[in-house]
């Protein structure tokens, strides 16, 4: 009898100690995940214009890892292992594709020669990230709009103004492509500008072309663009006006639209004359008074 109650005696203490070692061992640990570190990122939409929606959708990529979320925070099911990692989150909108960091136009539909002139609203955002073992990471993305939006208003003067029936043309210089990693754009390319007449208000007799830009690039941006005229009088005429010194500080404040404004010399009487426009004032707050 001595003997079995020395062995279950033993047996208890053997018990009691391997129980004791693995409480030690797991209040050693501060998550379920040990050796590996996970995440949970909380989009922030602040950066955006008035009247831009938050995206439906949006994306995140780190490591090896990418996800979708439709909400306002994304939790991965996923475990990372220590080390450095770049997160990026973004959404991709309308006439805009994201391959890594680099975010590409669209051409127009129906015509290659240009990029979309109305790209959906991009936002991105990237950090660096370090992971450590054993550790849960509440990161947030702070998204950043990277469309903007242009309105061009054309002030036509002289007696050929008012047979002016459509201004077409188009804007060198627009970015296709954009890494939003490094803030880095792409090689230039053009736009198209499709004009309407103002028919009331203050500013009624102008002409507007609204486009949005992934943002300007190269050495300069040139409006060029086409006036016909009713009954063929005068014959077409071509318009050429630099906009590099107005457009230079584009990529930045890309939540506030930008409207220009300019008058055009007088309107060419006769075809081959070449008419342009000097002088580019920023119109503020974007405001162009138009009922079309």
């Amino acid at each position: 009898m001595k003997t079995n109650s020395i062995y279950k005696t033993s047996l208890l203490t053997a018990a009691l100690l391997l129980a004791a070692t693995s409480c030690v061992k797991d209040e050693l640990h501060n998550t379920p995940h040990p050796d590996t570190g996970k995440i949970t990122v909380t989009a922030d939409w602040t950066d955006r214009g008035d009247g831009v929606d938050i995206p439906a959708e949006w994306t995140v990529t780190m490591g090896d890892y990418t996800g979708t979320e439709t909400g306002t925070t994304h939790t991965p099911d996923y475990l990372f292992n220590p080390g450095s990692y770049t997160l990026a989150a973004y959404n991709t909108p309308e006439n805009i594709t994201v391959s890594g960091t680099t975010a590409t136009v669209a051409p127009e539909t129906g015509n290659g020669t240009y990029i979309s002139n109305v790209p959906g609203w991009l936002f991105t955002s990237v950090q660096d990230v370090t992971i450590e073992a054993d550790t849960d990471y509440g990161l947030t993305a702070a998204m950043h709009q990277q469309v903007r939006q242009l309105t061009l208003v054309i002030e036509p003067t002289g007696d050929a103004a008012d047979r002016i029936e459509s201004i077409e043309g188009a804007l060198s210089g627009a970015a296709g492509t954009m890494d939003f990693a490094t803030g880095t754009y792409g090689a230039a390319s053009d736009v198209a500008l499709h004009f309407t007449r103002i028919t009331e208000g203050d500013d009624a007799g102008k002409w507007t072309a609204t486009v949005r830009l992934l943002g300007i690039t190269g050495e300069r941006q040139t409006l060029t663009a086409t006036l016909t005229y009713s009954n063929g009088n005068p014959q077409p005429t071509e318009l050429e006006s630099d906009l590099t010194a107005a457009l230079a500080d584009f990529n930045a404040d890309k939540t506030e639209p930008l409207t220009l404004g300019g008058t055009m010399a007088e309107t060419p009487a006769e075809a081959g004359v070449e008419a342009g426009i000097t002088d580019w004032e920023k119109i503020d707050g974007g405001g162009v008074d138009a009922e079309m």
